[in-house]
């Protein structure tokens, strides 16, 4: 591996703009996620506006990965494939998690939706794992540690008691799908690389009711499941270093100030 990249003015613009789309796909989806709506369905939405945009689905034909974006309900933690057989019922969760190549740019973000009338106790899980995301944001400046933003997620979500999800992580982005360096969403402070300007990646802690592990399916060889079926939550941003903190590149709603 060749290190962690920092990227040029250029390059930094166009991640900028494929990160913008991805985070208005989301947007667009929103819109179809009710009871009765299969996640196959949604998938083709979520096609169709990439590729109108002039863009294309990254994850489609990735390693093998047959669509257009990852749609994980409940007690699915990542990797969801969408199904026209899989029908949102009403008090589903559901992160739907969306990746843009535009112009040969990496843009990557998730987000967690709510089907009709949720539980409290999937509201809480929700709201938590917003907290561990935001949170998580808070560290990246440049200077500090990437250890520093699995501490204290970590931290926050054993607070609550829930458990961080270790086998997945977060993961450089922009030029590539997945770059330098593992962002760990559980991790000791004051460990890992030091952050400089121009490093692009993404914070996308996985927070679970229960148990940390996962199951994958061994008949899609994707769907990462919670060990005992218990809810899972996530939500993902790309961040650029900037000189005196970051800017999250997948904010379109201004939810971030930049620093």
């Amino acid at each position: 591996m060749g290190g962690i990249i920092i990227k040029t003015a250029e390059q930094i613009e166009g991640i900028r703009k494929s990160c913008r789309l991805a985070a208005e796909t989301l947007d667009y989806a929103a819109q179809y996620v009710k009871p009765g709506i299969s996640t196959g369905f949604i998938d083709k939405k979520i096609e169709e506006f990439i590729v109108s945009h002039g863009a294309i689905p990254a994850t489609k034909g990735y390693n093998g990965y047959p669509k257009s974006s990852c749609i994980s309900p409940n007690n699915v933690v990542c990797h969801g494939i969408p199904s026209e057989n899989t029908i949102l019922k009403d008090g589903d969760i559901i992160n739907i998690d969306v990746t843009t190549i535009l112009n040969g740019f990496y843009g990557d973000t998730s987000r967690m939706f709510s089907v009709g009338e949720i539980s409290l106790q999937a509201e809480n899980l929700v709201d938590a794992t917003l907290h561990c995301l935001n949170l998580g944001i808070e560290q990246v400046k440049p200077g500090n540690y990437f250890g520093n933003i699995g501490f204290v997620i970590n931290r926050y979500a054993m607070s609550k008691g829930y458990s961080v999800v270790y086998e997945f992580c977060g993961h450089g982005v922009g030029i590539d799908f997945h770059e330098e360096p593992q962002v760990d969403h559980a991790a000791r402070r004051n460990t890992g690389e030091l952050m400089k300007p121009g490093m692009i990646f993404t914070i996308e802690p996985m927070i679970n009711e229960g148990k940390p592990r996962t199951n994958v399916d061994k008949h899609d060889g994707w769907t990462a499941r919670t060990v005992d079926n218990k809810l899972s939550a996530q939500f993902e941003h790309t961040i650029l270093v900037t000189p005196t903190g970051c800017e999250v590149l997948t904010d379109i709603h201004n939810e971030y100030p930049v620093n």
